[in-house]
This record gives C-alpha cells, structure tokens and sequence, in this order.
C-alpha cells in the first residue's frame, strides 16, 4: 500500500432512490444505492484522503439534480472534495446557464459528457460540442472524457481544437483488455499523450478485462503503457468504485497498482496518487 493518504480521483456515488440511471439495469450487481458510508467500507485498510466525485450517467434532465444531491453529500462529508457533473456539451454555449447552477456547488471543478455509447465514433469533433469544450477552457473548468478505444482518434481531433482546455482521458481510454490487443490504442494513446493539455486516470482499467479470466500480470501492459506515455507529471491515479467491485476489491486494485509502480520513485508515486490530482482538479 502507499505510506501516504491517496486522492481517488474517480469514485461514483449515487442513490437509485432518488435518482434514476437507466445503465444500472444492465449491472444488477452495483443497482442499488452506494454513498460515501459504503466508500468507507470499501476502503477499509486504504488510507483516503479526499475523493473526486465523476458523474454516474444519470438519466437526460436530471444531470443538475445529481449535482445538487452531490453537493448534500460533501456538505456532511469534507473527504468530497471535488465534483465532475454531468452536462450537455453537445449544445455548445447554450450550455452556459447549466455551468453558472453548478458554480454554486464549493466542490464543482470539471464536466463530463460520456460519449462511448454514441454510434458516432467523432461525436466529440461536432461544432457544437467542440464549442461546449472550449467554453470550459476559457472558465478554467476542466473536461473528463469516456470513451471506448476505437473512439480515441475523436480525442485526438478535440484536444488539438482545444488546446487551451484541460482534458482528462478517463480509464486510459477503456484499450480491448478482453480480446489482448493493444494496437491501434497504443498509438492513439501516445499520440493523445503528446498534446500538453491532456492527462489521463490510471482508473477502470480491470474493469475493461475478462472478468472470469484475468490477472495482474494481463492488466500490467496496459498501465506501463499509460504511464510511458504521459509521464508521472499528467496521470492519476482513479479507482471507479463501485464499478470496480464487479471485478475486483479497492484494496486489490490498489495492491496492483502499486505493485506496478513499486521500483518508481517515491515522488512520482506520490504524483500518481494524490498531487496531480490535487492540482488537476485543484483540491
């Protein structure tokens, strides 16, 4: 384990009761309510510090209630220390009033609008939703960004037509860990890395594996790769609980992580845990 408190920087919280997520359905295991209490318990023997909430693709219209019901939650619990809200990029400027509702939230830092499920793999090159990005830029809000890895090369396209907004690759850009292939994600992923304003979460990576056949020694390339890279100045590191917990435990995940990293010096394994993040997200 790390000898020094982690920053999560990918954690989902969310109450089914309260709100409605239509992808949940699809994953019975994780259907039901999970809030900061079951984070705690998940993170038993794991030394958290802060946390950063990311959106959990809550149904279209209800993006500015999952922020409002978020910022309840970190008024109790000051470990919320960061907010990635939901909102329509798509819709470029007309986005601004969403943006001024979130800004009443402390913890409001970033927005992610999920595009892995668009048939469109250039979705995020539309005009518009390119417009939406650079707004964030110029209002120093930085853009989370999921996608699968065949949709990487849109990535590429809106980083270059946005240079001047920080964007963050969630989950090194879900590569086929299923099938054991790396390529084209491994060149798509360097090209990516070599545009400065782009930085990626070591997050959701087990998840992308054959839940009933993998190890750490399958998951590895992927994250040297990742860390090759974009350096230990521009990655993260994110656990996506409670995705996670479909293969694998906090604990476990962490375990991996840091065996990978272990012969790493010990301040870039205290960038990847917690110091890009807090500046990334300024925590």
């Amino acid at each position: 384990m790390p000898s020094f408190p982690i920053i999560d920087s990918h954690v989902h919280l969310y109450d089914v009761n309260r709100l409605s997520y239509s992808w949940l359905e699809r994953r019975p295991g994780i259907n039901r309510p999970h809030l900061f209490e079951d984070y705690a318990r998940a993170t038993a023997g794991v030394e958290v510090e802060k946390l950063v909430f990311a959106e959990v693709w809550v149904d279209p219209h209800l993006n500015l209630a999952e922020a409002d019901w978020l910022a309840e939650q970190a008024a109790r619990h000051p470990a919320i220390a960061g907010m990635i809200a939901a909102a329509p990029l798509e819709i470029g400027r007309r986005i601004q009033p969403q943006i001024e509702h979130l800004r009443r939230h402390p913890t409001f830092r970033a927005i992610r609008r999920i595009t892995e499920a668009e048939a469109d793999d250039a979705y995020c090159l539309r005009p518009d939703f390119v417009e939406g990005v650079r707004l964030l830029g110029e209002q120093g809000i930085v853009c989370d960004v999921c996608v699968f890895h065949h949709q990487l090369p849109g990535v590429i396209g809106l980083a270059r037509l946005c240079p001047d907004t920080t964007i963050v690759l969630d989950h090194i850009g879900k590569p086929p860990i299923r099938t054991g292939e790396r390529d084209p994600w491994r060149d798509n992923l360097r090209q990516l890395a070599a545009l400065p304003n782009v930085h990626c979460k070591i997050s959701g990576v087990v998840t992308e594996a054959d839940q009933a056949n993998w190890s750490r020694e399958i998951i590895r390339p992927y994250v040297d790769h990742a860390i090759e890279c974009f350096g230990f100045d521009r990655i993260m590191f994110g656990s996506d609980w409670p995705v996670l917990a479909l293969t694998t435990g906090y604990g476990e995940w962490v375990e991996m992580v840091d065996w990978i990293v272990e012969e790493c010096a010990v301040g870039d394994r205290r960038k990847l845990y917690r110091d890009n993040a807090a500046k990334v997200y300024r925590l």
